[in-house]
């Protein structure tokens, strides 16, 4: 009969599930800032040709998500969390030795595909962990805004002070040496793998479930949509729009990492609603509240610009601790890494869309600016989506569910 961890196995899963929330997202956008470094260093290729070099990996981010959610159901959810730190630390290192555009494309797939393992079994590794779980996603939440704030800001330091090598070895050592502590507390048992959840949930009814699938497969994609492109844009809008305040690669990543960094207490708030309020109305406000952020973002040119970007961030975050504990609420746990695999496809495969928009736009318009009405429409979309979603009388209550005895299978 299967028992759950101990509270110091659970604690020291959340611990670890978040440094890797960091990575996938830092890793994921070393480029954003060191592109623009890059200018005339590889043939005199242009920003919007340097930029389409990233999109291989941003498609592996998302669609190796399913395969990897698979084997962490079947096989082991921490030896995958293994796997994703070491393979990971290389690639980036690999990406730092690139002399040309194919081996900075070759590179920055490696970061994708190993970056996919993150959250289709990170998050259900910690989900599976969490007795509170909106507070526990939250926390992880706020990790994951700090990995995408801090990778412009150490992205631009490092490229601005060392070369542009230097920003992706350096990440990429620190993320081996992290495989290998984590290789070590899994043979100490200071992490315990295990089948049951640390609290159980009561059934959702089969009609909510495919009602749930349906609105979410909507909104997790515009979710998704938004924050992979509003990430990868980030620098070059405040770049061109702040050009009196921003003049190098350092400043652009320092104003992206406030952004970040502000907006990532949005997931601590975020996550405690979610364990006190129906998550569909959690969910359903966050999105709702982001497109007048954006409509008045699109008229701003001036430091006013830095705000809007955290109240749009802190929105389109806010909400994700709701959206994945909806997952985990009406998902079984033998199923679990699959759906989030299913739901990271969605969000972050998909999503390569609005990466692929970044060069299309500059290089029509000369701008991107006429990316901002784009993403109105899909935060939009977002909150029809979120309307559709049940109304779930215990939704309130999925955070304080009591935790499982020992012994008690779920």
């Amino acid at each position: 009969m299967s028992t759950s961890p101990p509270p110091t196995s659970n604690n020291t899963t959340l611990v670890i599930s978040s440094i890797a929330h960091a990575y996938s997202h830092l890793f994921i956008l070393l480029y954003a800032t060191v592109v623009l470094v890059l200018d005339g260093a590889f043939g005199g290729l242009s920003y919007g040709d340097l930029q389409w070099l990233s999109l291989p990996g941003f498609v592996l981010y998302g669609v190796a998500a399913l395969p990897a959610g698979l084997l962490g159901d079947r096989w082991s959810a921490s030896g995958m969390m293994v796997i994703f730190f070491l393979g990971l630390g290389v690639s980036a290192m690999l990406t730092g030795l690139a002399n040309g555009p194919i081996g900075i494309v070759i590179g920055l797939s490696a970061i994708g595909f190993f970056s996919s393992i993150y959250h289709p079994v990170g998050i259900a590794w910690l989900v599976k962990h969490a007795v509170n779980r909106g507070r526990a996603l939250g926390i992880n939440g706020v990790f994951g805004n700090l990995g995408t704030g801090a990778a412009a800001v150490l992205a631009g330091v490092l490229a601005d002070t060392f070369g542009w090598r230097a920003a992706f070895f350096v990440p990429g050592a620190i993320a081996f040496a992290t495989g290998i502590v984590l290789l070590i507390a899994l043979k100490k048992g200071w992490v315990v793998e295990t089948d049951v959840d640390a609290k159980s949930i009561p059934p959702a009814p089969s009609k909510d479930i495919r009602r749930v699938f349906f609105a979410m497969a909507v909104t997790v994609i515009c979710v998704g949509l938004i924050f992979q492109t509003t990430s990868v844009a980030m620098p070059k809008i405040f770049a061109d729009r702040l050009g009196d305040i921003v003049t190098t690669a350092t400043g652009a990543g320092l104003l992206v990492s406030v952004v970040y960094l502000i907006a990532a207490g949005s997931q601590l708030v975020g996550g405690e609603l979610a364990d006190r309020y129906p998550l569909k109305r959690v969910y359903f406000i966050t999105q709702l509240f982001q497109v007048p952020i954006l409509l008045i973002a699109f008229y701003t040119f001036n430091i006013g610009l830095v705000g809007l970007a955290i109240l749009m961030v802190g929105l389109n975050v806010g909400g994700q601790p709701a959206e994945n504990a909806l997952l985990a609420r009406y998902t079984p746990l033998a199923w679990r890494g699959r759906i989030y695999g299913l739901k990271f496809v969605a969000t972050l495969g998909i999503a390569t869309i609005g990466v692929a928009l970044i060069p299309l736009i500059w290089e029509w318009t000369g701008s991107l600016d006429t990316l901002f009405l784009v993403i109105v429409g899909i935060a939009l979309a977002a909150t029809f989506g979120a309307a559709a979603l049940p109304t779930d009388k215990d939704s309130a209550l999925v955070g304080r569910v009591r935790p499982v005895p020992t012994g008690e299978a779920d």
